[in-house]
């Protein structure tokens, strides 16, 4: 009995106020949007080009890992507090221990061995990712610029004339990228402001078309500060800077329109840098060209800030 003569234990309350915590929280994790198909992306949209899933995957491993490492330093936790608190009755001083060689080995070594592992798989899939083959199907250089988006489609189109890898409006391109342009690339673009807003959606920024199925490389650069390209659901983004040419390829495989927009912090309008990704069929990509074209917008607008000196030396060095 408690000293009060009452039969109830004062660890009752606590013990009521744990497990309505743990119900809270249940709920707090269930009443959301996300359905159980959602569950296993772990907050990433659904992948939509063929690159992505390599990505997702990274991202989930990842998570596993960060799972493990948690549970098993919880239950350290709760283990040594449940079964070394306090005793009542006793009150001296547990035994002391200065140094425990075992112990600090593995806390040394464990972390050392998770680190490497992550570094493992990251390095390999970054590589991957990274990599550019020869002779894209398509090509587009992405210019940003404060506080929106221009998109020059490298390609060879009816009612456009010029080549791409002349072009002055292309000089802050390297040549590394230049040589793998199709010949006699005339090119038409589109650019955006941000008050542009897709027709069909009404989400605002200019649109960007890309064809289902074929392999497309991006040519990031910028005219004044470092943006990042980043389309939400093809789960890779990469920073534009100026003086800095960047690259990389991807494959979507669904048709329909994605948001994308910059995720560097570039200044008081940085929000507003959003664009739009329509993918559909190799054919209707062609024709949107040639609607391009017929528009008047032929040619290239100017890509950004020229290549910097030392970066020029970087790249010839490592030819």
């Amino acid at each position: 009995m408690s000293p009060n003569g009452s039969d109830r234990s004062p660890r009752r309350p606590m013990r009521r106020k744990l497990l309505q915590a743990l119900t809270a929280g249940l709920v707090l994790a269930t009443a959301t949007g996300c359905t159980y198909k959602d569950f296993p992306r772990l907050g990433m949209p659904t992948p939509t080009t063929e690159e992505a899933p390599r990505i997702l995957s990274l991202w989930q491993g990842s998570w596993a890992a960060a799972l493990a490492v948690g549970v098993l330093v919880w239950g350290l936790i709760l283990w040594s507090a449940m079964f070394h608190r306090r005793s009542r009755t006793k009150v001296e001083v547990p035994p002391q221990t200065r140094y425990n060689l075992p112990i600090e080995a593995l806390y040394t070594v464990v972390p050392i061995l998770i680190v490497s592992v992550l570094f493992y798989f990251t390095a390999r899939d970054e590589s991957k990712l990274l990599e550019l083959k020869k002779n894209p199907d398509v090509t587009v250089n992405v210019v940003a610029f404060q506080w929106s988006w221009c998109f020059n489609y490298v390609e060879k189109v009816e009612g456009s004339t010029g080549d791409a890898k002349t072009a002055p409006e292309l000089n802050a391109i390297p040549d590394r990228f230049r040589k793998d342009f199709p010949a006699d690339a005339g090119g038409v673009y589109t650019c955006g402001t941000p008050s542009t807003k897709n027709p069909e959606t009404g989400n605002p920024g200019p649109t960007l078309w890309l064809p289902k199925g074929e392999r497309v490389r991006f040519v990031l650069t910028s005219r004044d500060v470092i943006h990042s390209f980043w389309v939400l659901p093809f789960l890779m983004k990469q920073d534009v800077i100026p003086g800095h040419a960047n690259a990389f390829e991807v494959t979507p495989d669904h048709e329909g329109t994605f948001r994308g927009k910059c995720a560097e912090l570039c200044g008081v309008d940085h929000s507003r840098m959003l664009f739009n990704v329509k993918v559909v069929s190799p054919e209707r990509y062609q024709q949107h060209l040639k609607d391009l074209a017929k528009k008047g917008q032929t040619g290239y607008v100017p890509a950004g800030i020229a290549q910097t000196s030392h970066e020029k030396n970087r790249e010839t060095n490592n030819l």
